[in-house]
C-alpha cells in the first residue's frame, strides 16, 4: 500500500506501512529524529513493533522533520500518517519548526493546504502530542516499573514506589554522535524504553561509541535504588500506615500487555482452545548421539557452522516426516479439510527479550546436514538480535522446542497455531540405564511430542514420536532411513 501523500508542494507525510503478515497496527518504540532534523531518502526514522517482531522504518524523502504526528508508546493503525516531512524548507509561508529537538513553539500554525491522510481519520489535535524536554522527570507509574524491572533483574523485589522514590537522578549526558542519534542496537532500545530511560541520556562505553545493555543498566540503577526521603517531622505520618502503604506497593507491578506478548496471549488460547491437543512421551538413551555431535564438531565439512544436539534432533523429526508425511498437515476449519504439505517449514522456540518467538527454516526437509546448522546458527543470531522479520515467523508446518538448555526434563508444549505437531526435548543427563544387559551411567533424555488429534491419530503420533527416538538412539539410522 501507498505509505506517503502530499499535503502541498512543499509538505509530504509517510503513513504507517504494512510491514508484512496482513498486520493491523504498530506500536511506535522509539523515534530517531525530531522536528527541524534534516532527513535524507532511506534515513531510519523511528523503530516500531508489530505483534511479530520489532521493524525500523525507512524515510522516502528527503527534507526536513516538520512534525511527529504520534508519541513513542502510542499504538498506531497502518495507514495513519506519523510524520510530516517538509520537503522544500524555507520555500513558503509557514513557520518552519523550531531547532530544538525536542520542543516545538506552541504557537506553530498548521501548513496550508493539509488534507484529510484517509477517509474518517484527518488531523486531531490528540494526535499531535510533543514529546517531554529530555531530563524531565518520568510519570511516578513509568518510574516505578523501571524501578521492578530493574529490581527483578538484579534478583531481588522492587522497592517501595513514590513519587519521591522513583524520580531519575540526573545521569551524564554523552556525545551524540554526528548524526544526533544515539549509537544502540534495537534490543538494547527496546531494553532503555522499557526502564524508562532516554538514551541520549546513556555514556557509552562500546566500541564507537555504541550503548551497550550494561550501559543501560547503569543508567537505570540510581532510579531504582533511589532511598525515600524522610518526612519533615511537623509532616511525619504515624509508621504504621506508612509501612503498610509501602508493603502493598511492593507487592505487585503491572505490566501492559501489548506487541509479541499480547500477540503469544492470543495465540496461544487460540490454540489451546481450538486444537484437541494430545502428548505422548518417551525417555531415550542418547550416549551415541551426543558422540557423534563431538565427531562432526571436528569434521572439516562441517567447519564455520554450530554443531550442537539440537541440529541432530532437528534432522532426526524430518527424517520421521519422511516416514510419515501425513503428520505434516494443517486442518483448514473454513473448507473442512486437511492440508498435506509436502514440505517442512521447520519451526524452532527461541526465547527472546521481546517474548517467545517461533520463526521457522523454509524447506528445511530440502537441506543437507552443514545446510541445515548453518540455517539454525542464523535463525537463533537473528532472534537474540531482535531482528526477526515477520516474514521469517510465517509458514511453520511443525516445530521443537528446546526445554532442556533450563534444566527441564520435558514439557506439554501448545501447538504454535497453524501446525500440526511440536516436539520439546528435555534435558540431556547421565542416568543409570540398562545397556547391552548391563546398567550403566548413560546421556538420556525425555522427548514429548504434541500433537492436533483432529489431524493425527494416536498411531501415526506415535510413530513420528517412535522415530525421532529411534534415530537419537542410533544416528547411522539417520542414513539407512533417509
Amino acid at each position: 500500500m501507498t505509505t506517503m501523500t502530499e499535503t502541498s508542494a512543499r509538505f509530504r507525510e509517510f503513513k504507517m506501512p504494512d510491514v508484512g503478515e496482513g498486520l493491523t497496527e504498530a506500536e511506535i518504540l522509539k523515534w530517531f529524529v525530531q522536528p527541524g532534523d534534516t532527513v535524507t531518502d532511506g534515513q531510519v526514522v523511528c523503530e516500531v513493533e508489530t505483534a511479530k517482531a520489532a521493524v525500523e522504518l525507512p524515510i522516502p524523502f528527503d527534507g526536513v522533520v516538520h512534525e511527529l504526528r504520534f508519541p513513542e508508546g502510542t499504538t498506531v493503525d497502518v495507514g495513519q500518517v506519523i510524520i510530516a516531512i517538509d520537503v522544500a524548507p524555507g520555500s513558503g509561508d509557514a513557520p518552519a519548526p523550531a531547532q530544538e529537538p525536542v520542543e516545538e513553539p506552541e504557537a506553530e500554525a498548521e501548513p496550508k493546504g493539509r488534507t484529510p491522510v484517509l477517509v474518517g481519520y484527518g488531523v486531531a489535535e490528540s494526535s499531535t502530542k510533543r514529546r517531554p524536554r529530555k531530563g524531565t522527570t518520568a510519570a511516578p507509574e513509568a518510574a516505578a516499573v523501571a524501578a521492578a524491572v530493574q529490581a527483578e533483574l538484579n534478583g531481588h523485589a522492587a522497592p517501595a514506589a513514590s513519587p519521591a522514590a522513583t524520580a531519575p537522578a540526573p545521569a551524564p549526558v554523552a556525545d551524540a554522535p554526528a548524526g544526533g542519534r544515539p549509537l544502540a542496537k534495537p534490543p538494547v532500545r527496546k531494553l532503555a524504553k522499557d526502564l524508562g530511560i532516554d538514551l541520549a541520556t546513556v555514556v557509552p562505553t562500546g566500541r564507537d561509541g555504541v550503548i551497550t545493555r550494561e550501559d543501560v543498566h547503569a543508567a537505570a540503577a540510581p532510579a531504582a535504588t533511589t532511598p525515600v526521603a524522610a518526612p519533615a517531622p511537623s509532616q511525619a505520618a504515624p509508621e504504621a500506615p506508612a509501612a503498610a502503604v509501602a508493603s502493598d506497593s511492593a507487592r505487585e507491578t503491572r505490566i501492559p500487555v501489548k506487541g509479541v506478548r499480547k500477540a503469544i496471549a492470543q495465540a496461544m488460547v487460540g490454540s489451546a482452545f481450538t486444537a484437541p491437543h494430545v502428548t505422548e512421551f518417551v525417555t531415550v538413551d542418547v550416549t551415541r548421539t551426543m558422540k557423534l555431535v563431538a565427531e562432526l564438531k571436528e569434521d572439516k565439512d562441517m567447519a564455520g557452522v554450530r554443531v550442537n544436539p539440537l541440529l541432530i534432533i532437528a534432522k532426526a523429526l524430518l527424517v520421521a516426516i519422511k516416514r510419515n508425511p501425513e503428520v505434516n498437515a494443517a486442518w483448514d476449519e473454513a473448507n473442512q479439510e486437511i492440508v498435506q504439505k509436502h514440505y517442512v517449514n521447520l519451526g524452532i522456540a527461541a526465547a527472546t527479550p521481546r517474548g517467545l518467538i517461533v520463526p521457522n527454516i523454509k524447506d528445511a526437509h530440502d537441506k543437507t546436514l552443514p545446510q541445515l546448522a548453518a540455517a539454525l546458527g542464523e535463525l537463533v543470531t537473528t532472534a537474540r538480535d531482535g531482528k526477526t522479520s515477520p516474514a521469517a515467523m510465517a509458514g511453520g508446518t511443525v516445530t521443537i522446542t528446546n526445554v532442556g538448555v533450563f534444566g527441564v526434563d520435558t514439557g506439554t508444549p501448545i501447538l504454535n497455531p497453524g501446525e500440526s505437531a511440536i516436539l520439546a526435548v528435555g534435558a540431556t543427563k547421565l542416568q543409570p540405564w540398562v545397556h547391552k544387559g548391563k546398567v550403566k551411567p548413560r546421556q538420556v533424555t525425555t522427548l514429548a511430542l504434541s500433537f492436533d488429534h483432529r489431524l493425527v491419530d494416536g498411531e501415526l503420533g506415535s510413530k513420528v514420536l517412535a522415530d525421532v527416538a529411534a534415530i537419537l538412539e542410533q544416528p547411522k539410522r539417520l542414513i539407512t532411513w533417509a
